[in-house]
C-alpha cells in the first residue's frame, strides 16, 4: 500500500538500521517513505564513498511491479520503447515509456527474471497504467513496492564487498545483467545496475529479510570503507553521470499542464532506447514520425567557464560561490543575446573539478562545443557567465562496464559506450 497520498510517511524495510544512522535527521520524502538526504551533517564523505570506496544507498521507495504469465512479454512490449522479444532471461533493460503522442511518462528498468517473469521499476506510480494496457492479455500484475526492499551498492570497491559474501559468481556478472544469489544466507536478486555512473549493483530482497541483508553488507564492507549514502550524494553522482531525473530534468507527460512541458525520448537523449520497428508499443507511431524529422530540442551537458564565473563575482569583490549540492532550478541559457534553452540540473563536481550541468537546448545551439551564456545570480543581481555544450556522461570510468576475465563490451540493455575523456 502506498501511503503518500494520505501524507503519511513510513520507513523502508531498512529503516531499523538507516534511522539510527541518520545523525543529521535530514529526511526527505520519496514515494511516501522516509529517505535520508544525508546521514551526516554534510554529504561530502558519502559522495566520496561512492567515488573512491563503496556506498550503500536505500532505494526501496522505487515502485516495483512484477509481470508474470504467458502474456507478460506481450504487456512489456506494449508499454516500454525497447524490443522485449530480444531481451534474454537474466538481462536488464533501461527504458523510457511514453503516452500515445510519444512523450515520456517515466523511465526505469525492466528485469527479465525468467521466460515469463519480469520486474519493472519506476519513479512514478504505474500500476493503473499497466492494467489499462494489459486488457486481453493473460498476465498477472503485482505491486511489489512494499514487499521488496532494494539497496544500491555502488563504488569502485563494490565488487570486492560482494564477492566474499555471495554464493554466486558476482565477479562474472556483466553490465545490465541480473542473477539470483544468497548474501549471508538471504536469497536476493543482484543486478549490475545503478544511478551513479560507476561500478555498482542493486540488490533486491524480500522485505522480511532486509535487516539481515543490511547487516551482512555492512560487516563485509567495513574493511573497504563502506558508508551509507543519502539522496544528496546520489544526486551529485547522477549529475556527473549525465542521468536524467524525473520532475527535475523532465515533466512526466501525464502530469504536464501544457504541451511544451512534455519531452520525447529523442528530446531527452534517449533515442538509443527506442526500437521503432518493435511491436506496437504505446507511442510508436508518433516516435516513428518524429524520427523522420530533425528534433527541435536536444538534451546536452554543459560546462561553465571558471574564469568567466570568477569575473562575475569579482565585480562585487567576492570569490566564486560554488553549490554544495546539485541545484535543480531552471536557469536560462543564451546565445547571441537570444535564449536558446535552460539548464535543469547543475552543480560542482568534486571529482572532475568542474562546474557542470544538464540542459535542454534548441537544435541550432546544441552542437558539442557551442559557446553559450548561462544566467548566474551574484549578490542578488542577474549576470551571465560563459558555458560550453558538452557530451555526457561527464564521468564514465571503464570499470563501470568491465567484467574481470572477460572482454569488455557494451551490454544490450545499457546506453552506448562513451569513451572516457581527459576530463573524466
Amino acid at each position: 500500500m502506498n501511503t503518500s497520498a494520505a501524507g503519511v510517511l513510513r520507513g523502508t524495510p531498512f529503516h531499523e538500521r538507516t534511522g539510527p544512522l541518520c545523525q543529521a535527521a535530514n529526511w526527505r520524502r520519496w514515494a511516501g517513505h522516509f529517505a535520508a538526504g544525508s546521514y551526516e551533517p554534510t554529504h561530502e564523505r558519502e559522495y566520496h564513498a561512492i567515488r573512491s570506496a563503496a556506498a550503500l544507498i536505500d532505494v526501496s521507495p522505487l515502485y516495483k511491479y512484477r509481470l508474470a504469465g504467458r502474456g507478460a512479454q506481450a504487456l512489456a512490449n506494449r508499454v516500454v520503447t525497447r524490443d522485449v522479444s530480444r531481451q534474454a532471461a537474466g538481462q536488464v533493460y533501461y527504458t523510457p515509456w511514453c503516452d500515445a503522442a510519444g512523450k515520456v511518462r517515466d523511465d526505469g528498468t525492466l528485469q527479465r527474471l525468467g521466460e515469463t517473469d519480469f520486474r519493472l521499476t519506476s519513479a512514478e506510480p504505474t500500476l493503473k497504467w499497466l492494467h489499462e494496457n494489459a486488457r486481453g492479455l493473460d498476465v498477472d500484475i503485482a505491486d511489489e513496492t512494499e514487499r521488496v526492499g532494494a539497496l544500491a551498492l555502488q563504488g569502485p570497491l563494490s565488487r570486492e564487498v560482494l564477492q566474499g559474501i555471495t554464493d554466486a559468481d558476482v565477479g562474472g556478472l556483466r553490465y545490465f545483467r541480473v542473477m539470483t544469489a544468497r548474501i549471508g544466507g538471504v536469497r536476493t536478486e543482484i543486478s549490475r545496475t545503478g544511478y551513479t555512473g560507476d561500478l555498482g549493483y542493486e540488490i533486491w530482497v524480500d522485505a522480511a529479510d532486509a535487516i539481515p541483508l543490511w547487516d551482512a553488507l555492512a560487516e563485509a564492507g567495513e574493511p573497504f570503507g563502506l558508508a551509507p549514502a543519502g539522496m544528496l550524494a546520489l544526486d551529485m553522482a547522477r549529475l556527473e553521470a549525465g542521468l536524467v531525473l524525473v520532475d527535475v530534468d523532465y515533466v512526466p507527460a501525464h502530469r504536464a499542464i501544457i504541451e511544451d512541458q512534455k519531452s520525447s525520448p529523442y528530446e531527452l537523449g534517449l533515442g538509443w532506447a527506442v526500437a521503432p520497428d518493435a511491436s506496437n508499443f504505446v507511442g510508436r507511431a508518433a516516435l516513428r514520425a518524429e524520427r523522420a524529422r530533425p528534433p527541435a530540442w536536444h538534451f546536452r551537458g554543459i560546462t561553465l567557464d571558471w574564469d568567466s564565473l570568477e569575473d562575475a563575482y569579482a565585480e562585487v569583490r567576492l570569490p566564486p560561490q560554488l553549490p554544495g549540492m546539485t541545484l535543480r532550478d531552471s536557469v536560462p541559457l543564451y546565445s547571441g543575446g537570444r535564449q536558446v534553452g535552460y539548464a535543469s540540473s547543475r552543480g560542482w563536481s568534486p571529482t572532475l573539478k568542474t562546474y557542470l550541468g544538464l540542459a535542454h537546448l534548441r537544435a541550432d545551439s546544441a552542437a558539442v562545443g557551442t559557446e553559450l551564456e548561462i544566467e548566474v545570480t551574484v549578490e542578488h543581481q542577474r549576470r551571465r557567465a560563459r558555458a560550453t555544450v558538452a557530451k555526457t556522461p561527464f564521468f564514465d570510468p571503464p570499470r563501470k562496464r568491465a567484467t574481470p576475465g572477460a572482454a569488455p563490451r557494451s551490454a544490450p540493455g545499457a546506453a552506448p559506450h562513451t569513451t572516457p575523456r581527459a576530463t573524466a
